[in-house]
């Protein structure tokens, strides 16, 4: 390649990679000045220069204007360099004209891997670019293989690995399959940037919602708590500014529709969709669906909350190994104390007025479940 050529490849370069010529130039530059003391032994200060236009290779000994010389290689007295340059005045650097000869040909081998270097360089940059703007989203990506118990998905020009914990538990993932993950996190690395996303996040289901249900998408919609545990069960309690909008139903969609999408997608993951309320006893009781509530005692200062449900319907309300209660406390984020009413009665759980007006309040609570055991 000559002079023309390799000017003509880099503007050509700019032009695909978007990297920018003077980039490149500077780095050659950089690259050569270590190539030139490396293969020539000097110890001088030197500097290269490549012409913008023609491509042609100067490399130059700079040399501080001095009064007194101490160091040949790298001072000049003021005297000599007026004799070049009557310009010349005491601090300022010659430059030196010193190109050893066949420099050309390091120059090449220098340019040839500085550029391939930069290539590299920025394709990563690209892809982290492209990458860092979805963390916190999800993507498709198609499985490719298993990695120590990770598994390796492909998303686009670059992997990204779902690392054992973050695996819904029981799920198997087969080559070529096509499944969609939650980005975790985006590191730029020397080898690249590392993609980590998870099947277990719960912004996983979030972030589905707002894919299958316009109202969330938009905002009418909005989805204030969310408590999974992945592979099981989640809860999500929704909300509505909206008086004629059915937050839970818009959730639901026509005939199941919209979460039965979600429900696939997650393979056969329960899902409880229920209203969000202010009133921390209206929520509790809703959060505790598919089993009903008779009444809610609530502690603000503790966060704390008694709950009292049907006899028949106690080991529901708790859940099997105690999944039901403990979802319902981490969605609303009170400590919650279940016991049945005869329970109540007898430890005197709560006390009479207030247990009235409490089912008042929690009758018109309005939830749905897609278990209802």
């Amino acid at each position: 390649m000559d002079k023309a050529e390799f000017i003509d490849a880099l503007r050509q370069i700019k032009k695909e990679k978007g990297i920018d010529e003077e980039i490149i130039f500077e780095a050659i530059e950089t690259s050569l000045v270590s190539a030139c003391k490396k293969n020539f032994g000097t110890s001088q200060n030197i500097k290269v220069e490549i012409n913008r236009e023609t491509g042609a290779v100067d490399v130059f000994a700079q040399k501080d204007v001095v009064e007194e010389v101490e160091d040949n290689m790298l001072q000049i007295s003021i005297e000599d360099a007026q004799k070049i340059n009557k310009k010349f005045k005491l601090g300022d650097v010659y430059n030196e004209v010193v190109t050893p000869k066949d420099f050309g040909r390091i120059s090449a081998q220098t340019a040839k891997q500085v550029v391939v270097q930069k290539f590299r360089e920025a394709e990563r940059e690209i892809l982290y670019n492209q990458y860092i703007t979805k963390e916190k989203d999800i993507v498709t990506g198609i499985v490719q293989r298993m990695e120590k118990r990770n598994v390796i998905i492909q998303l686009g020009k670059i992997d990204a690995v779902l690392a054992q914990n973050e695996q819904i538990p029981g799920e198997e993932y087969a080559f070529a399959d096509r499944i969609k993950v939650y980005i975790v996190e985006v590191k730029q690395t020397t080898k690249g940037p590392q993609i980590y996303v998870s099947r277990t996040h719960p912004e996983l289901v979030k972030r589905l919602f707002e894919q299958e249900v316009p109202e969330v998408h938009d905002g009418t919609v909005e989805i204030k708590s969310i408590a999974r545990e992945a592979g099981s069960r989640t809860k999500i309690a929704v909300y509505s500014k909206d008086p004629n909008i059915d937050a839970v139903g818009a959730c639901v969609g026509q005939n199941g529709y919209r979460v039965n999408v979600i429900v696939s997608e997650l393979h056969g993951e329960k899902i409880d969709i229920i209203n969000w309320s202010e009133d921390p006893k209206e929520f509790i009781a809703a959060a505790l669906s598919p089993s009903k509530v008779v009444a809610v005692k609530v502690n603000a200062d503790n966060q704390s909350a008694k709950i009292v449900v049907p006899d028949h319907q106690l080991s529901l309300a708790i859940g099997k190994e105690g999944q039901n209660a403990r979802l319902s406390a981490k969605l609303t984020g009170w400590r919650i104390d279940i016991k049945s009413e005869i329970q109540a009665a007898e430890t005197g759980f709560l006390d009479d007025d207030q247990v009235v007006d409490i089912v008042e309040e929690v009758a018109e609570t309005d939830t749905i479940s897609l278990d209802e055991e």
